[in-house]
Order: structure tokens, then C-alpha cells, then sequence
């Protein structure tokens, strides 16, 4: 990585800092950190759609290998995994972490130190997968590391159902935004994944971090700073994905698209047949052709 590069929450000051880590407690109980304002006393110990509590909750802590490679670079992504999530994918990969929960309660404390210890052994960022609903503990706890000596980017990578109140309070501090655009149908949104509203949701928050970040800047094979949008195509969606290229290449022809094909079965698509499968290869070269259409250039496209 460039020496260059300096984080931005290492240019915020330390009474800024402490600023936004209370203004994101105020949105934590009751709880308005995400578009669903379920209210939840989380702080009573209530817990909303995300069913989670005010304890961060970590699945797992580890050099990743398995991202983009402008996140992977030559070390590994940081990868930390939160348990739990704002949406309720029926098809999600992961479910065993977002809705099963599994994992081990941590402190803020531990989770600073997790963030030095990944950077100790050689990552090239801090990547938060599915940090939403822990907004407010995450960023008290880079504040904490930050003291302690953490200079690597962080990268806040989520489902992309973000409450833009909430995402203006990581400006300067989130380095890389790795948000998915899933839907460019608020029925089929609601129907998968039960957010409402979710594309008019999404599409305010990606240009809030557009607006933030701007356009991916790589720098000796590693993201320092900058827009990546993930899109994962559904099979037999094919029109859901044709809507979101053309939202992302609305912004700028510079936005970073990563576009995936790693769709499989999971969770409870096992016993939908509209999702039960594969994506098909005449599915995916439609979407290549879409691709081309709308002149996306930034970014990754998975291999079927």
C-alpha cells in the first residue's frame, strides 16, 4: 500500500470522534439505525428486526482471501463477521451467521484489539461484513483502536439497506464502502429479502457514499478508499438485475460494479422452485450484454 494513504478517521479529530460515536448511540435505543426505525429498547434489552442486542455479537475474525482482489491485496482482508442482520434473505449464503446468530458476544475493547491484531498479521484493511445494526459499537470501537496504533482502511461492507442519517456519521471515517444493490424491484425486495422500500432505500445511500467516497482508488493492488457496488444475480431475475446496472451506471461510469454469479441454493431456496437452481448461462450472458450496454467498465465480473 502507499505510505500516502492516510485513513480518514485518522484525520478526524478526537472531539468529532467522540461526537459521532453519540450521535450513533442516540439512533441505538431506541433503535433508528436502519431504515426499519423498529424502535426497539435495545438498551432494555428489546430486540428489533435485526434481533440484536446492544453486545456486539462476532462470528468470526480472520485473514480472508475469497473478496475482490483490490480487497484481498497481498495480505488478506481483515475480515470481521457480525452475527445478525437487518434483512431476512430467504437465499443467503450465510445464514447460519446473519439469522441463526451464530457467534460469540465481544466487547468493544476485544473488537479493537481483534482490528490490531488482523492488521498485526499482515491485512490490508478492516472489512466489516454486515456492521448495520452495530453502527455505533463498530465506530467506538476504531476510535479505540485508532488510539492504540490502527492505520489501515476500513471498509464497511453491507447489504446496502442503510438509513442515510446513519451512513452521514461515517463519512470520514469509513475508508471503502462495499454496499450490495440487491433490487431494482421494491416487490421482489420485499418478497426475498422482507425490506420495504428497498430501492428507493438503497439507491440514496449508495449516492450518499458515492458523495462520501467517490470513485475506487487502488493503489498497489489495494483499495484505499472509494465506491464498490456488489450485485448478485438471481435466477429467473434477470430484469431485477438489468434495473439495478442501469441505476449504478446512472451515478457515473466511474462507480465499481462487482457483479456475481456465486448464486447456489441455500437458506430456504432449497424449497422455492423459482429458486432452487443455478443461474443459467444463457441467463449470465444476458447480463454481460447489459454489461456492455450500459458501458459499466469499473469494477469485477465473476467467471460462470
Amino acid at each position: 500500500m502507499n505510505n500516502s494513504f492516510i485513513p480518514g478517521y485518522l484525520c478526524i479529530d478526537e472531539a468529532e470522534f467522540a461526537c459521532r460515536v453519540e450521535n450513533l448511540k442516540g439512533l441505538l435505543s431506541p433503535c433508528n439505525l436502519c431504515p426499519h426505525k423498529c424502535k426497539s429498547a435495545r438498551d432494555k434489552g428489546e430486540l428489533g428486526k435485526c434481533r440484536s442486542g446492544m453486545a456486539v455479537r462476532v462470528s468470526s475474525d480472520n485473514l480472508h482471501f475469497g473478496e475482490e482482489p483490490c480487497l484481498v491485496g497481498y495480505g488478506g482482508s481483515g475480515t470481521i463477521f457480525l452475527t445478525g442482520c437487518n434483512l431476512r434473505c430467504c437465499f443467503c449464503q450465510n445464514y447460519p451467521i446473519s439469522q441463526l446468530l451464530n457467534g460469540r458476544e465481544v466487547s468493544d475493547l476485544w473488537l479493537a484489539d481483534a482490528m490490531l491484531r488482523l492488521q498485526s498479521d499482515g491485512a490490508v484493511n478492516i472489512n466489516f461484513v454486515s456492521p448495520t445494526h452495530y453502527t455505533a459499537q463498530v465506530v467506538g470501537a476504531i476510535a479505540i483502536a485508532r488510539g492504540k496504533g490502527l492505520r489501515l482502511p476500513v471498509v464497511w461492507n453491507s447489504g446496502g439497506y442503510e438509513s442515510v442519517e446513519t451512513i452521514r456519521e461515517l463519512d470520514g471515517i469509513v475508508d471503502v464502502y462495499l454496499p450490495d444493490a440487491k433490487y431494482s424491484s421494491n416487490e421482489l425486495a420485499f418478497r426475498l429479502s422482507g425490506a420495504e422500500g428497498y430501492v428507493e432505500v438503497n439507491k440514496a445511500a449508495i449516492y450518499e457514499m458515492w458523495r462520501q467516497v467517490g470513485k475506487l482508488d487502488i493503489r498497489n493492488g489495494v483499495g484505499v478508499r472509494g465506491l464498490l457496488v456488489r450485485h448478485l444475480v438471481i435466477p429467473g431475475q434477470v430484469e431485477n438485475t438489468r434495473g439495478v446496472l442501469e441505476f449504478l451506471a446512472g451515478i457515473d461510469k466511474r462507480v465499481a460494479v462487482s457483479l456475481m454469479c456465486q448464486y447456489f441454493p441455500a437458506h430456504k431456496a432449497f424449497s422455492d422452485e423459482t429458486l432452487n437452481r443455478r443461474v443459467k448461462p444463457a441467463e449470465w450472458e444476458q447480463v454481460l450484454k447489459w454489461v456492455g450496454e450500459f458501458e459499466i467498465s469499473e469494477g469485477y465480473i465473476q467467471q460462470l
